[in-house]
């Protein structure tokens, strides 16, 4: 099998981990005459479209949100993942209560997989890099080796996670492999900060991934309640303890959680609009 024109002067691989590649459309021609200013001053701002490509050489398996697979090619079978009764259930329950699909494929072979396009940005990461695990944003997940674990987290405190307007349940990946994310805030902007038996305050939802060992608190700005409101800041999330965590410095991660959801839902309408 040979693919030609997979990149040309229009369309580049701006990034590569392990089997997988993210495709960025530099000029998208593929559009209409009364929207071709607005894609020029989106493609000027970076906002483009891109495509998870992934190569699927030798035995590897990769998971891959439902929906998600634009076209394949070569020797490439997809299974359910599914397990059994007990593992549907458990999949749906993990699905509910983190704003991922219920049954995510598993592809199998030697070939080649191209995801739908997006204007989200697609981050690839190292799970090793993490030691024993990251913790993701909600509705992050887009695919990753099928040698990496997928978890459901909870948070240890309800009433934090409510006040500090995190979701009760995250993605936890652990394992060895690449995963790939989507995120509306780009890599070049996340700020990554190693702690060492320390703390972080973030005031609002800014963090994007976590070490999985960090414990997570809501608590005042300062000791005490006249203190905080003097302050302005009110209450605040801290991560504690040894890991790393990326946030995000421009952006209240809950203003996209539902855009990030509806996408999730219908893949067609892969858009930041």
């Amino acid at each position: 099998m040979q693919i030609h024109n997979l990149e040309n002067d229009y369309r580049h691989i701006i990034a590569r981990k392990g089997h997988f590649s993210v495709l960025e459309y530099e000029r998208d021609l593929s559009i209409e005459r009364f929207n071709a200013m607005e894609h020029y001053f989106m493609g000027k701002m970076g906002l483009r479209r891109r495509q998870l490509v992934i190569d699927m050489a030798g035995e590897n398996t990769a998971i891959i949100q439902a929906g998600g697979v634009q076209w394949r090619a070569g020797n490439v079978v997809a299974t359910s993942g599914v397990r059994g009764v007990g593992d549907f259930l458990g999949k749906a329950f993990k699905g509910a209560v983190t704003r991922e699909s219920t049954v995510k494929p598993e592809y199998k072979g030697e070939g080649i997989i191209v995801l739908e396009p997006t204007y989200k940005f697609i981050i690839l990461i190292d799970v090793d890099e993490w030691g024993s695990g990251c913790t993701v944003e909600d509705g992050m997940f887009l695919a990753c080796d099928g040698t990496v674990n997928r978890e459901i987290t909870s948070r240890k405190n309800v009433s934090s996670a409510v006040l500090g307007k995190e979701g009760l349940f995250n993605v936890s990946l652990s394992g060895h492999g690449i995963a790939a994310l989507e995120s509306v805030v780009p890599e070049e902007e996340l700020v990554c900060v190693d702690l060492h038996d320390d703390e972080i305050r973030l005031d609002g939802n800014l963090a994007v991934c976590w070490s999985t060992s960090l414990q997570f608190t809501v608590e005042t700005a300062s000791k005490s309640l006249v203190g905080s409101a003097i302050s302005g800041e009110g209450l605040v999330n801290v991560y504690r303890g040894t890991g790393r965590i990326l946030l995000s410095p421009v952006a209240d991660t809950s203003s996209w959680l539902a855009a990030t959801a509806t996408t999730k839902a219908n893949p067609a309408k892969n858009s930041i609009f």
